[in-house]
């Protein structure tokens, strides 16, 4: 055992000028039997930064002279590296697409410390003892079909100037680590995909123009949300934030026999899909849920209020919300009466106004609209700024509206009476129409969660100016 052991560390991680590889000091108790270690403790280094990154293999790679050399290799996968016995000499390179290409970081690891390394970053050791033991947990398998996302650089590239303790002229290397390619040659890792799911409808739409080249989209010609096997119909391997913006939304239709059938097989069943999906590759699930899945007896609502639907749809909503719960890597995004790029109640009340319609139109149901501008932009800001995991609701801010009074607000905008727009109770609205769904009375969701996270929401009154002021005749 090296003299250069240290006893009694305190559990501390360090982080590095590579993004994502940190170094955990590790402690080590020993007496005349020798030493004992914990040497990957999930809670406590989690809550020390290290990613709940899910590993589903150990390997250990023994080595038995002094000089040994490997690597250097990116694998699409996380690793968590220490040694057992011995020490080495270790480099990593960050071989991820970015600004940090090429950055180098270099320590000796001996059994009182560990590294995790995220995927894309380069991996190579050096053994400074005989019979050194050299353990790593990765967090996913090895396969001949992820061959094309591997990339690797030679260990000798001067622009790395990696100062190996022991010349490499003298190690034992292998034929293929010593003609990997410069530095100049490597491929770049690329990183791993946002997906964005329901990409036709309204919140899709506005994700695309949030999003831009930065997400692939999937409508459901590549990704059906009825299908049973969501895990098999598409590639995931390489997709690290699934958004997941496909829903059955029809809240009428939901109360019918076949409604009912389709609202639970695409909001609950193909969420359970997809939280596996998550789970299984570690990726980040983005899922969109509703003021729905309240009975709107509370005025206001916030992330912590047990659900409590009063419909089918709402149901859905509510199941699927404690099943995204489940996964670590999750956020959970409650919105409301939301206006996009697509039919919907202000493009209705614009319609109706042109036409000088005449409506009435409900003024017992409070809330705030959501444009789906702000809930992408919410949506990218949460996953840019790695927030925290959980439940987040997102609306429009402002003052608590009916839908009265945006029905007004809109004629008002487009140059029509608002006093032609009757306010009525939700009862009379409805008498004597059969099938239709209850209706929560106050939908407003707090925004004081999101909003702690740095995120600038726009009033609803802003958003529905601008939108009113759009062409809508070319729509």
């Amino acid at each position: 055992m090296s003299e250069e052991l240290r006893y009694e560390r305190t559990l501390q991680a360090t982080t590095t000028d590579i993004p994502g590889l940190v170094v955990f000091d590790l402690p080590v108790h020993g007496d005349n039997r020798g030493w004992f270690k914990e040497n990957w403790q999930r809670a406590k280094e989690v809550a020390l930064g290290l990613p709940d990154f899910g590993p589903v293999q150990n390997n250990i790679s023994f080595n038995a002279t002094r000089g040994t050399t490997r690597g250097i290799h990116a694998e699409p996968w996380d690793k968590y590296i220490s040694v057992a016995t011995g020490a080495i000499f270790g480099a990593w390179v960050d071989l991820r697409e970015g600004p940090t290409f090429g950055a180098v970081h270099t320590q000796v690891i001996r059994p009182d410390q560990a590294i995790f390394v995220p995927r894309g970053v380069g991996n190579a050791f050096q053994t400074l003892e005989d019979a050194t033991a050299y353990s790593y947990l990765v967090n996913d398998h090895w396969s001949a079909d992820k061959l094309d996302q591997y990339s690797f650089v030679n260990l000798a590239d001067e622009t790395l100037a990696i100062d190996w303790p022991i010349p490499l002229e003298q190690a034992e290397l292998s034929d293929k680590d010593r003609n990997h390619p410069k530095l100049a040659d490597a491929k770049p890792v690329t990183g791993r995909t946002t997906l964005v799911l329901g990409a036709n409808g309204q919140l899709g739409r506005a994700l695309k123009a949030e999003y831009g080249g930065q997400a692939v989209y999937a409508d459901r010609t590549v990704i059906d949300m009825t299908s049973d096997t969501i895990a098999t119909d598409y590639d995931w391997s390489n997709v690290g934030v699934i958004i997941n913006a496909a829903a059955y939304t029809n809240v009428d239709g939901a109360e019918t026999l076949e409604g009912r059938r389709a609202a639970w097989q695409i909001n609950v069943n193909a969420v359970c899909q997809l939280v596996d999906i998550a789970r299984t590759h570690h990726a980040t699930l983005v899922n969109i849920s509703s003021d729905y899945v309240f009975d709107g007896i509370i005025p206001v609502h916030d992330e912590n209020e047990p659900v409590s639907p009063l419909g089918v749809y709402g149901q859905t909503k509510a199941a699927a919300d404690q099943i995204v719960a489940t996964l670590p890597a999750h956020y959970t995004i409650r919105t409301s009466w939301v206006i996009g790029d697509g039919n919907n109640f202000v493009k209705t009340m614009w319609n109706l106004a042109k036409k000088g319609v005449k409506p009435s139109v409900v003024n017992d149901q409070h809330g705030r609209l959501t444009f789906t501008t702000t809930l992408a932009a919410g949506i990218h800001h949460l996953i840019d700024t790695h927030a925290a995991h959980g439940t987040y609701n997102i609306t429009n801010s402002g003052p608590v509206q009916s839908w009265a009074d945006i029905a007004k607000t809109v004629y008002e905008a487009v140059g029509a009476n608002p006093d032609d727009v009757t306010p009525v109770s939700t009862a009379d609205y409805y008498k004597n129409k059969t099938g239709i769904a209850p209706r929560p009375e106050h939908s407003t969701l707090t925004l004081d969660r999101v909003q702690s996270t740095g995120l600038s929401i726009p009033t609803a009154a802003t958003a529905l100016s601008e939108y009113v002021s759009q062409d809508w005749g070319n729509r």
